[in-house]
């Protein structure tokens, strides 16, 4: 068994310890900041690419752009998230990861799946996703909910 003692509680578990979620809400939004100015960051040389492909193909490959942002987008989360750090770039440095609650790893169609469902409920319930976590155990969104994921800090 892997139990140990904190502060007089016994803890089995990382995500049973509720010092696990402290801080996460303001994490994630920082984390994320830094995870699409990186997206953002990697976008340009691939615009490039598609620029010239454009060219190539007198203006054929230039519909290209319509899709360049979230492809790079995914294709960022699938090699971070997806991971066997569970985490991208902008959680690392925020020093949280992405867990399952039945305890197997995010995969990269995992990390996708939620990155996507993120995004649609953003879409369709604006940044007020952000308010589930107020009433939610272990501060967790409304896609976390609905894959059975939760964030927690690396830190504790």
């Amino acid at each position: 068994m892997n139990a140990r003692v904190l502060d007089g509680e016994i803890i089995t578990n990382q995500l049973d310890d509720v010092r696990a979620y402290d801080g996460v809400r303001t994490r994630r939004i920082l984390a994320f900041a830094i995870d699409y100015l990186i997206v953002g960051l990697l976008t340009i040389p691939f615009a490039i690419l598609v620029l010239v492909l454009g060219l190539l193909t007198f203006g054929i490959g230039w519909a290209l752009f319509g899709i360049l942002v979230p492809a790079v987008a995914i294709l960022y989360i699938w090699n971070t998230l997806g991971s066997a750090d569970q985490a991208t770039t902008g959680m690392k440095l925020m020093n949280i990861r992405l867990d399952r609650l039945d305890g197997r790893r995010i995969d990269g169609l995992t990390a996708v799946v939620h990155s996507v469902l993120f995004w649609a409920g953003n879409v369709i319930l604006t940044p007020l996703i952000l308010l589930v976590t107020l009433f939610s155990d272990r501060k967790r969104t409304l896609h976390d909910l609905l894959l059975g994921t939760v964030v927690s800090r690396t830190d504790r």
